[in-house]
C-alpha cells in the first residue's frame, strides 16, 4: 500500500519561511509528478506547485518567486521551501504523487496534509 506522509508545518509570522517534506513509501516502483496543492477554508484545493520526475517544475503565479519545489528521486520525496510568507498563503497543504506500485497500474495518491498558518 502506497502512502505519501507530510511534514514541516506549523505557525509562523509574516515574511518567514517554512519548508515541508513528503516522502512516498510502500511497494513503489515509479514515481512520476509529485506536487503540492493548498486548500484554505472556504475556498477550493489549488495546485501551489508541481515537479515532473525529471525536475521541470510549474508554480502557482501567487508563490512564484516566494516558493521553491525540488524532489529527491532516490528518496521519494518531495519539498516545499517557502519564502516570505504571507497571511494568505494560510491553508493546509497537501502532498500528491502520481505512482506505479505493486499493484502493477499507476494511482493518483494524496497526503493527509499539513497545516500552515502565517500570523503575527
Amino acid at each position: 500500500q502506497v502512502q505519501l506522509v507530510e511534514s514541516g508545518g506549523g505557525l509562523v509570522q509574516p515574511g518567514g519561511s517554512l519548508r515541508l517534506s513528503c516522502a512516498a513509501s510502500g511497494s513503489i516502483f515509479s514515481i512520476n509528478a509529485m506536487g503540492w496543492y493548498r486548500q484554505a477554508p472556504g475556498k477550493e484545493r489549488e495546485l501551489v506547485a508541481d515537479i515532473t520526475s525529471g525536475g521541470r517544475t510549474n508554480y502557482a503565479d501567487s508563490v512564484k518567486g516566494r516558493f521553491t519545489i525540488s524532489r529527491d528521486n532516490a528518496k521519494n520525496t518531495v519539498y516545499l521551501q517557502m519564502n516570505s510568507l504571507k497571511p494568505e498563503d494560510t491553508a493546509v497543504y497537501y502532498c500528491n504523487a502520481d505512482i506505479f506500485s505493486a499493484t502493477m497500474k499507476w494511482g493518483n495518491y494524496w497526503g493527509q496534509g499539513t497545516q500552515v498558518t502565517v500570523s503575527s
